[in-house]
């Protein structure tokens, strides 16, 4: 004799806790999650745009530095592709920028009362003052970490600081700052400038913002190359005399308006709970911004494209976002924020996914939420199952300077998706040689397939673990991730000790 026994849905979660059917237990009316991963799986494999659509603006839009005419012509070109998408209600949220560009700069070398005078080649880094002429004595701080900044006060005051933007024989633990947070320790220090030397070989100039908070900052900042580092830190050496700096520089920065460009497809179950996924869509203005962002910000696009051409309408509304002004201080992802707040919809925001330079993903990135590491272990284990070169590598550590971070400093749970990209790539960040050639099609379409399926996930599962957090648990979520002393430098800690 058959007998059929009722099983409450409250014990069903209970049992599948854990396991890899948990997930698909919260879809009983609705298409299995590995059946949704399968069709996402073979949309993106079959006719994803992302590379098409990248290569595309490459050539007819150039760099998309914000504020300029390519700037704005990236906003409409992102718009105009999301509307052909089929996207009803696709906006643009201006912002007002201070839009800051370099003009004309150089850089000379000379000994204490001497005219051998050695001309350096050299970038200026953003916002470095609109303009500047500075002479100084050239101090060597080393990697420019608050340590080497600390041990040589009392000699850096009035004079020029030599810093490597990166670690130069980095030490197991050693945990580097960025070129915004060593240029604020300088002027926290007294100097009157700052020489950045690039760590890759071939003569590449980097550019980028030394400022972290997105305006002018007090003294000038430029970037020199490595060989240009070396020589000098030679010549500092082969001198008995002392070698001064003479920075020449000027810029431009005017009040502009720019766009973040949103695509909204709103939830079939709780169309007030939100999650947003982004990536910049602005770039410097040496090269295309190939891999930063535009991998990331097209296949934030292509992914929308994906969800629209399935039909596929998940329990929470989704914005997919392209900001500008991550550049010169995450000044999109700020004003953003700050609009949520003063409307009282930051509540509404579960979760923030961003995409920054994220390139052929090999997992996922709980970002220091361990009441998700369950969750995502279950979407990583169905992603794998759909496609088995899916390593599901987890990770759960936090990371500041990119869109996520408004987000996170308000107690809103980020997500990230785990990718790598070769060291030639890496070599070509902010640099004249970030083009197309860089982009790999298949390695794209991995970053699409992929951050797809955690988005579906994310918004159609019938609860997410995780909350917005108070501001007491953001504090103390923060000092775990060893995010307070960074925050610190960037004068964005707003917590009294």
């Amino acid at each position: 004799m058959h007998r059929t026994f009722y099983v409450p849905r409250f014990w069903l979660v209970l049992f599948c806790i854990g396991t890899a059917s948990c997930l698909t237990a919260f879809y009983p009316d609705k298409i299995s999650l590995e059946k949704a991963f399968s069709r996402i799986n073979t949309e993106v494999d079959q006719r994803s745009r992302a590379y098409e659509t990248l290569s595309d603006a490459s050539q007819r839009v150039g760099h998309r530095l914000t504020g300029s005419v390519n700037g704005s012509r990236a906003e409409e070109y992102a718009y105009n592709l999301l509307a052909s998408y089929g996207f009803k209600d696709v906006r643009y949220e201006p912002f007002e920028v201070e839009a800051w560009a370099r003009d004309t700069v150089t850089l000379s070398v000379v000994p204490d009362r001497s005219d051998n005078f050695r001309e350096v080649a050299v970038v200026s880094l953003a916002h470095s003052p609109v303009e500047a002429h500075i002479r100084g004595e050239i101090i060597d701080v080393g990697n420019g970490l608050e340590g080497n900044f600390a041990s040589m006060k009392d000699k850096i005051k009035g004079k020029v600081v030599l810093v490597n933007i990166g670690l130069s024989n980095p030490t197991k633990g050693a945990r580097n700052l960025h070129r915004s947070e060593k240029t604020a320790l300088a002027i926290q220090y007294g100097a009157s400038g700052v020489i950045m030397v690039n760590l890759v070989a071939g003569n590449v100039l980097l550019t980028g913002t030394a400022s972290v908070t997105g305006k002018l900052i007090a003294i000038p900042s430029v970037c020199i190359s490595l060989e240009s580092g070396q020589a000098l830190r030679s010549w500092m050496q082969e001198e008995n005399s002392r070698l001064h700096a003479i920075i020449d520089m000027t810029n431009t920065s005017r009040k502009i308006r720019a766009r973040n460009v949103v695509a909204t497809l709103k939830g079939a179950k709780y169309p007030n709970e939100k999650i947003i996924i982004g990536g910049h869509l602005d770039s410097w203005d040496l090269a295309t911004g190939a891999i930063d962002n535009g991998i990331g910000s097209f296949a934030v696009m292509d992914i929308a494209r994906t969800m629209k051409a399935l039909g596929l309408k998940p329990k929470r509304t989704i914005e997919f976002v392209l900001f500008m002004g991550e550049e010169q201080g995450l000044l999109g992802s700020r004003a953003m924020v700050e609009n949520l707040k003063n409307s009282g919809n930051l509540d509404k925001v579960r979760y923030m996914m961003n995409l920054d330079m994220t390139n052929d993903p090999n997992g996922l990135n709980a970002f220091g939420r361990s009441d998700m590491v369950s969750f995502l272990n279950v979407v990583g284990e169905t992603m794998k199952r759909i496609d088995p070169s899916f390593a599901n590598q987890m990770e759960n550590q936090a990371g500041l300077h990119s869109d996520h971070q408004p987000f996170m400093l308000e107690g809103i749970p980020v997500v990230g998706m785990n990718g790598h990209l070769d060291r030639s790539v890496l070599d070509c960040y902010h640099a004249d040689c970030d083009k197309m050639n860089l982009v790999k099609p298949d390695q794209l379409k991995n970053t699409v397939r992929y951050s797809t399926m955690l988005l579906y996930a994310l918004a159609d599962a019938d609860d997410i673990p995780t909350r917005r957090q108070t501001d007491s648990q953001t504090r103390d979520y923060l000092v775990m991730q060893g995010l307070r002393t960074p925050l610190q430098i960037a004068n964005e800690w707003r917590w009294k000790e």
